[in-house]
């Protein structure tokens, strides 16, 4: 039985690239709700979006336990905004028997609006790949549904150093 890594972190806050740095560093196989949520309706919001993305959420976690139970290690990129949410994964990997990890992604706020500002960039030119934009209606929303992590709530805490 290998390991599932969970990163938490609010939006544009870097989690994809240290994904990819764990993913590395553990041979592990990344799975990323933005990637799936693109491949099938190309990130379009809306109340779709949200029912897709819970659906989605379940299936995955179901994949990640047997993909670790397979032997190899496993990466959920998706936030976990909520402690609700993280509550709930962590009940369902130690009801399944799984050893879990979290990590929050830390990023100071000049650097976040700055990885805001490229992202947006990248969309409208249109290299985005599974992001989208992200306008202030936007940002305000996610925002306002972002809770941050308590410390003891992590095993990893990750500031990213430009």
């Amino acid at each position: 039985m290998r390991t599932i890594h969970l990163i938490c972190g609010k939006i544009c806050s870097g989690k994809t690239c240290y994904a990819r740095r764990l993913k590395e560093q553990y041979g592990a196989v990344i799975l990323s709700m933005d990637e799936l949520t693109c491949a099938l309706i190309n990130n379009e919001q809306g109340s779709f979006y949200d029912a897709l993305t819970r659906r989605a959420a379940l299936y995955l976690r179901k994949i990640a336990v047997e993909t670790a139970a397979a032997g190899a290690n496993v990466i959920l990129d998706w936030g976990f905004w909520t402690r609700e949410s993280r509550v709930e994964m962590s009940d369902f990997l130690s009801r399944s028997g799984v050893p879990y990890q979290w990590h929050y992604v830390d990023i100071p706020d000049g650097m976040w609006r700055a990885n805001i500002a490229e992202r947006n960039s990248r969309v409208l030119a249109g290299n985005g790949g599974a992001d989208f934009f992200v306008d202030e209606g936007l940002l305000n929303k996610l925002l306002s549904l972002f809770e941050a992590p308590a410390r003891a709530e992590m095993d990893v805490w990750y500031t990213p150093l430009r």
